[in-house]
């Protein structure tokens, strides 16, 4: 009998799972990788703008958190190029260091936020948004997997 919910593996039956589940499971991560890469990406590269244009809110924001006001320079500037790093095919190592510099950053902000005594939605926003970059991160290699089973199906065809 054909248990539904396991693409024709047996009630039971402890196989290996059929290519299909397979796939899917695999189309799956990759498309939350991309939506976890593409949610982290904008927020950085949106943040980094608004750091850029030194947006009031952001400079006031840093000015109580203690920071000076040009720190808003520096970080704008790393949040786009992280942003665009994460995004960019290949490049392994620069995409290690982007995540770690994206980690840092937002778990710095969180516990800024925190030290400083700010509501729990200013500490939360930084949190959230590491979220999607550690899921993005931990995902990473699924995508590598997918890229490079596509290469050696083209290098056998």
């Amino acid at each position: 009998m054909l248990c539904p919910f396991f693409c024709g593996a047996r009630k039971g039956d402890d196989t290996v799972p059929t290519s299909i589940t397979t796939h899917t499971t695999t189309k799956g991560k990759q498309v939350l990788y991309w939506a976890s890469t593409g949610f982290a990406a904008f927020g950085l590269a949106a943040i980094g703008i608004a750091n850029l244009l030194r947006v009031p809110a952001i400079v006031a924001g840093l000015v109580h958190l203690g920071y000076p006001a040009y720190l808003a320079s520096i970080l704008g500037v790393w949040k786009l190029l992280g942003s665009a790093a994460i995004l960019s095919p290949g490049q392994p190592r620069l995409k290690e260091w982007a995540y770690a510099g994206m980690f840092f950053t937002l778990t710095g902000a969180a516990l800024s936020h925190t030290i400083s005594g700010d509501p729990m939605a200013n500490i939360l926003v930084p949190l959230v948004l590491l979220a999607f970059v550690m899921t993005s991160w931990a995902l990473q290699s699924a995508r590598q997997a997918v890229i490079a089973s596509h290469a050696t199906a083209r290098q056998a065809a």
